[in-house]
């Protein structure tokens, strides 16, 4: 029987470890929040009922991601979001947790790290996807956090705490949690000041021992999804060699997930056991990677300069997918005339490719020929009904072109797919507010002239503006 207490103690350490996360880390010019120092949480796993309800661990992760987004900064970008998502379910089919929703998402950040919550949430920062050479590599490390799930590391580390004294398990909870959420094992370690060192110790080798065995079932998971299992290894021991480059001294995943030696030859060994062939990433991976290094610019004139050398030194591990963020920046710069050249002889080499026809329709757009990305829009939406970038950016235009009605066709046809999306709860409730009509919220009748809609979970929260 599951101790009460315990139990009680594990809700209020998970409580305050959220309010810690946004406390702890302000800096002194009016207590900002360093985006990237803000809930870490690399080694939480999916306890099981003992200590938390299925309804439970639901709601702890439903706070877990509005915290996470009012923190950080999540992309919204459907194309970049669809492809981690895809990415992370091809995955999670040779998982343990086949069965199981996961989300995955990217947070706009150049710190090197993933992280794995509480109800599946795994989140990926763009450094990490930035720093890596492959789409085997970028698998590699989702297939390693969706591993710390399926062997509920947490709850490991919970059930290990509870065989102490009280006092005790209180401080090792708080230690793991604040440790990781932090990023900093210091921190943890300085919460449990008081607690044995025999135990603390015990503790740190028990979160090593997880690494390990997330490296091992990461690697079946990659073998068996048809991507390089030695990406994982090799990915690693990249980064810590390339440590000193770093102005810290050491990328953020190699903190919250400590590499030794050892362990990049236990992962390669395990890799080796499986036959080498070649493996050849998707060009979507080339291209979400060059669409986020395009993001990285706040300079636009900057980023047409960084990709028109690279093109020209060959400094690119793709070169299409170099020249897709050479359009994208001159885009942004502006230079409409010379990024649409570009994008019709990329459309020539793949018309079908969504991030292809979506540069194009934001060129014409901006270029002062909206109903021209309409209508193209609108062809690419009529032969690839299911593409869902493609149909939330046509429901976004038709929108702006003040055609709520269309827009609530398309919505309607792609909720057949998805009817829980919150971002088509959003726009739904956007063309209801334009046609005038009343909104209505999963079966009840809202009365409002003034909406402002805000998509969570399988909710729409509908507020007075």
């Amino acid at each position: 029987m599951v101790n009460k207490q315990f139990k009680r103690c594990l809700r209020l350490i998970l409580a305050s470890v959220f309010a810690f996360t946004l406390n702890s880390n302000a800096t002194a010019e009016g207590g900002a929040l360093r985006s990237h120092d803000s809930i870490r949480l690399p080694d939480l796993g999916s306890p099981s009922d003992q200590y938390l309800t299925p309804a439970e661990e639901i709601r702890l992760g439903q706070a877990f991601m509005q915290k996470i987004r009012e923190t950080q900064k999540v992309v919204d970008d459907p194309l970049i979001a669809e492809y981690v998502q895809d990415l992370g379910n091809k995955l999670l089919k040779r998982s343990e947790a086949a069965a199981q929703p996961f989300n995955f998402f990217v947070i706009e950040d150049p710190v090197i790290n993933a992280f794995a919550g509480p109800g599946g949430h795994i989140g990926i920062f763009s450094g990490l996807i930035l720093a890596t050479q492959s789409e085997s590599e970028l698998a590699s490390v989702i297939a390693h956090e969706i591993a710390h799930v399926t062997q509920k590391h947490l709850l490991r580390a919970f059930d290990a705490a509870n065989q102490m004294s009280g006092k005790t398990a209180a401080l090792i909870l708080a230690a793991i949690l604040v440790g990781v959420t932090t990023s900093s094992p210091d921190a943890g370690i300085a919460v449990a000041s008081g607690v044995q060192a025999s135990a603390l110790q015990e503790q740190i080798n028990f979160t090593r021992s997880n690494e390990q065995e997330a490296d091992h079932v990461g690697i079946r998971i990659l073998a068996e999804s048809n991507f390089d299992p030695r990406a994982m290894p090799v990915f690693f021991e990249r980064l810590t060699h390339a440590s000193r480059l770093y102005e810290s001294g050491i990328p953020e995943i190699l903190r919250t997930h400590p590499v030794t030696t050892n362990r990049i030859a236990d992962s390669l060994g395990r890799a080796e056991e499986y036959p080498y062939k070649q493996y050849t990433g998707s060009i979507s991976y080339f291209l979400v990677r060059e669409a986020l290094r395009a993001k990285q610019f706040s300079n636009p004139d900057k980023a047409v300069k960084h990709f028109s050398s690279g093109l020209k030194e060959g400094r690119h591990l793709n070169k299409e997918a170099h020249q897709y963020g050479y359009v994208l920046a001159l885009t942004a710069s502006r230079d409409y005339q010379k990024a649409r050249r570009l994008i019709i002889e990329l459309l020539k080499q793949r018309p079908e490719q969504p991030e292809y026809i979506l540069a194009e329709a934001e060129i014409l757009k901006h270029s002062g020929q909206q109903k021209s990305a309409l209508e193209s829009l609108g062809t690419a939406n009529l032969l690839m009904p299911d593409n869902y970038p493609i149909a939330i950016t046509y429901i976004v235009e038709l929108l702006e072109s003040q055609q709520p009605a269309e827009a609530k066709q398309v919505i309607a046809k792609v909720r057949t797919l998805r009817p829980n999306d919150p971002r088509l709860f959003r726009l739904l409730g956007q063309s209801e507010k334009q046609i005038g009509n009343d909104l209505l919220c999963l079966g009840g009748l809202l009365r409002f002239k003034q909406l402002d809609y805000v998509g969570y979970g399988d909710w729409v929260v509908v507020r007075h503006q």
